[in-house]
């Protein structure tokens, strides 16, 4: 998918993201939450939100005392992509 900006988002789009975004929460990329990401203990600051070609919270590692914008992994968010696209609202376990 290209990056798109908010003028180029259709209403399907925006549901389709709408939609990963919960998903995305319910895995546990959600604020409050503390995650394991690429090799980091992050605490998570905000819920999922669209950010260029993909999906991103803000969070804080414990090494590093700053906030910062945390790409999600892009296999998670086009799985959601994708069960999103089909209806299912689930990922394949």
């Amino acid at each position: 998918m290209h990056s798109m900006t908010p003028q180029d988002l259709t209403s399907q789009d925006f549901r389709d993201l709408h939609h990963i975004c919960d998903r995305l929460k319910v895995m546990g990329y959600a604020e409050s939450k503390h995650i394991r990401i690429y090799g980091e203990d992050i605490e998570v600051l905000s819920d999922p939100f669209p950010e260029g070609n993909g999906i991103a919270v803000q969070g804080k590692s414990q090494r590093e005392n700053r906030i910062r914008t945390i790409r999600l992994p892009l296999p998670v968010v086009q799985a959601l992509r994708k069960s999103a696209l089909q209806g299912i609202g689930k990922v394949a376990a």
